[in-house]
């Protein structure tokens, strides 16, 4: 399955594409929320999940805290993989 350009907002994304996306990126469905996924990282960890209206991020143990961020579906999918993979 194909994924649109990188500058197509996200919510111009189906939703398999999306998961597809999220896979490709490392990482992992949880099983008891299918709308949350785990990926882990050599520097940090962190729990993504796909909300009505955004992609909600919370980071784990950052500085001794967990840190979460939000990124609304109208940003390209591009702008919200440079924010989120990058870390905290």
């Amino acid at each position: 399955m194909s994924l649109p350009s990188p500058d197509t907002p996200l919510y111009n994304h189906p939703l398999p594409q999306i998961e597809s996306w999220l896979f490709e990126q490392g990482c992992q469905q949880n099983s008891d929320e299918l709308h949350c996924w785990m990926i882990e990282r050599p520097r940090w960890q962190a729990e993504l999940c796909l909300e009505a209206d955004q992609l909600t991020v919370r980071y784990f143990n950052v500085e001794g805290r967990d840190l979460q961020r939000s990124f609304k579906y109208s940003l390209s999918r591009q702008d919200i993989e440079d924010a989120v993979f990058a870390g905290p």
